[in-house]
């Protein structure tokens, strides 16, 4: 498989008293779309006992916004990328899992058995589950020409043709790419105002936000949509379903890549259902149903179809999220 590169990282763990309102055997699950099929829900319910609670979100910010406003006593699991550990266990929002309980563990294929950014010293704050990235999908029917660059959301032959998710980071990172930036985790003041400028501008040609895959395809089939900045493989396959000529493309300047991760909420109140379900998630025929339902590349096994890894900006921890929200609520609310 191509080489997997995770940026390390110093994760401090916070420790505290925490209460719960859990249900007894029961595991409550804050997730993207993908993440609890039933392919595997039901027969992990039928075999563990433990019911499982799944609740969906459209976008990081929205997930932290739920996990940080009940110090996480809401959820058991949630499903963070790498680099959202350190906001996360800054916030004292984590714990650590214990292997003893992770029979399953030794699944993970050798990329991604250590993972340095979900590792506390000796101490396992997240469990891999699946990869991808956030790439370009237009429409081959509606465009003459193939996009090659994030520059064509731009192009004035565009207006009011794309679509993009609503998340600060990943818009951010993504018009620092076209930008040309060095690091687009680190960026000057003077860059973020680059970058802030440039995402009002692409709401010259933006016929709307999106939050969720659901979402995204509900609004490109809605209007007159022919590009996104799209949330993931999985919206592609979706897209076709539908009879779109749709294209998963990864622009010449990289596209955002991510590791996600089932990470152990500080407030989790059964955690052998928790951990239960971690390891569920660590089974070969889990797999292969994130791999050939959703387009993910599983942690357990080779990806099919996904030849582009070494062409991702894997995602990092950034020079300051509250920033990257503010500057984010900025674009939202400039006018074009």
């Amino acid at each position: 498989m191509p080489k997997l590169k995770f940026p390390m990282m110093a994760v401090c763990l916070a420790t505290f008293a925490i209460g719960s309102t859990a249900s007894a055997q029961e595991v409550r699950l804050l997730a993207f779309e993908g993440y609890a099929d039933d392919a595997w829900r039901v027969p992990f319910e039928e075999a563990s006992g433990c019911k499982v609670a799944v609740s969906y979100v459209g976008g990081v910010d929205e997930m932290f916004a739920k996990m940080a406003g009940s110090d996480g006593t809401d959820f058991d699991l949630v499903s963070i990328d790498t680099s959202l550990y350190p906001r996360y266990a800054e916030a004292g929002l984590l714990q650590a899992f214990d292997d003893q309980k992770l029979s399953n563990i030794n699944n993970l294929l050798p990329a991604f058995q250590e993972v340095a950014a979900v590792q506390d010293g000796e101490k396992r704050l997240g469990i891999p589950i699946a990869w991808g990235s956030q790439g370009l999908i237009y429409d081959a029917d509606e465009l003459s020409d193939a996009p090659t660059s994030w520059g064509a959301m731009w192009d004035p032959e565009n207006a009011q043709r794309v679509i993009a998710l609503d998340d600060s980071n990943n818009n951010i990172v993504m018009a620092a790419l076209y930008l040309g930036f060095d690091d687009p985790f680190d960026l000057t003041d003077e860059q973020m105002v680059q970058v802030r400028d440039k995402l009002i501008d692409l709401k010259g040609n933006l016929l709307s936000y999106y939050a969720g895959f659901e979402d995204g395809v509900a609004v490109w089939e809605s209007g007159a949509a022919t590009m996104m900045l799209s949330m993931g493989e999985p919206q592609l396959g979706q897209l076709r379903e539908r009879g779109y000529n749709a294209v998963y493309s990864i622009p010449k300047e990289g596209a955002v890549g991510w590791l996600d991760t089932w990470a152990l909420s500080a407030g989790a109140g059964d955690l052998d259902c928790a951990h239960a379900w971690a390891d569920y998630s660590l089974r070969p025929e889990v797999g292969e149903v994130l791999n050939s339902k959703y387009g993910y590349g599983p942690t357990t096994m080779e990806a099919e179809g996904l030849d582009y890894a070494d062409n991702l900006v894997w995602l990092k921890p950034v020079e300051d999220m509250d920033a990257r929200v503010r500057l984010w609520n900025e674009v939202k609310a400039a006018t074009k």
